[in-house]
């Protein structure tokens, strides 16, 4: 009987220690393996890709390459962090992962939000000001931007989460459990930082994007074949548009539920009962993104032919015609 008893909890050398549940069935665990392994792999061909042929080094697939790498981030530890707390529901990984696995998760949150506010400050002034678009959206000034969102967020989170930081076991109960707790106030003004006021903006933008690419259209209707190459252009940018807007759309419906609790007026706990399911669908986003660009960007998939290929270790490579 007291093996038995022992054995119910997480660390049996510890009286105060917390209780195993039943775990859940081994499919379940197959299944966040598998989105896990191809969210690493996805993003890993949409970093070669964008970094190995020299065509695709463009401002916007600047920003996509950081999206990439904060989505890679995510199927590399994110989720087999998530997946280890649900399927153990003992927290095995100590204090100071204790400490940094929220942090880690909330800046990459507010990693993938600053970079799709930047891929909407591109299509908009690629569609409504082209003129001045080469001038305007340089590598340079993309990779600065970049850089800054990411010292930004780093820097931001570390303030809404300074309590947890300093004292990552105030709210557990038990030893072996790693509660994080956001008050409503902290989620309220994250909400606002990272959730509504960006997605303000990016809807705002997107919305003049859409009314200019239908004019762009009418001008073509009628001035068809005439300046071909011009409206050729305009074509890929409108084209370019609508997929990183269907980017847009997919991140909007799996992280409007991760602020369901401050919505609520709640607190944000990952001990809550619906949390874990909160959590997988806004990572599914980072799975998702590169299959969008999958179906919609021919230059990755022709990439992905080249990588599986072998042909990218050719020495001219580089210089392919990718687009």
């Amino acid at each position: 009987m007291d093996t038995l008893d022992e054995a119910e909890h997480c660390f049996p050398q510890h009286n105060s220690s917390c209780r195993r549940r039943t775990p859940p069935s081994t499919l379940l665990y197959m299944v966040f393996s598998s989105i896990a392994l191809l969210t690493v792999v996805l993003n890993l061909l949409v970093i070669i890709s964008i970094s190995h042929f020299r065509q695709l080094h463009s401002p916007t697939n600047t920003i996509l390459l950081s999206l990439a790498v904060g989505d890679l981030l995510v199927g590399l530890l994110g989720m087999p962090i998530e997946s280890l707390r649900y399927m153990e529901s003992c927290w095995l990984l100590g204090t100071l992962l204790c400490a940094l696995t929220p942090y880690f998760s909330y800046c990459l949150c507010s990693i993938s939000v600053g970079n799709l506010v930047l891929i909407s400050i591109d299509r908009y002034v690629a569609i409504c000001d082209p003129l001045h678009y080469s001038t305007k959206i340089t590598v340079t000034r993309v990779k600065i931007c970049i850089c800054l969102c990411w010292v930004v967020t780093l820097l931001y989170n570390g303030l809404i989460l300074m309590d947890h930081l300093k004292q990552p076991d105030r709210f557990s109960s038990c030893y072996g459990d790693c509660v994080v707790v956001i008050s409503h106030l902290s989620g309220i003004i994250d909400l606002v930082f990272t959730f509504i006021g960006p997605c303000t903006v990016i809807v705002v933008l997107y919305m003049r994007v859409f009314l200019v690419a239908v004019s762009q259209a009418r001008v073509i209707q009628v001035h068809y074949g005439v300046a071909s190459s011009s409206l050729v252009a305009k074509r890929s940018e409108r084209k370019a548009a609508r997929t990183l807007g269907i980017v847009i759309v997919v991140f909007l419906v799996c992280f409007c539920p991760y602020y369901y609790p401050s919505l609520a007026g709640e607190d944000t706990s990952n001990n809550l009962s619906y949390f874990a399911v909160l959590s997988w669908i806004m990572l599914t986003n980072s799975c998702i993104n590169p299959l969008i660009y999958a179906i919609f960007y021919p230059w990755f998939r022709k990439a992905i032919k080249f990588i599986f290929t072998l042909r990218v270790l050719q020495p001219s490579s580089r210089e392919t015609n990718i687009l």
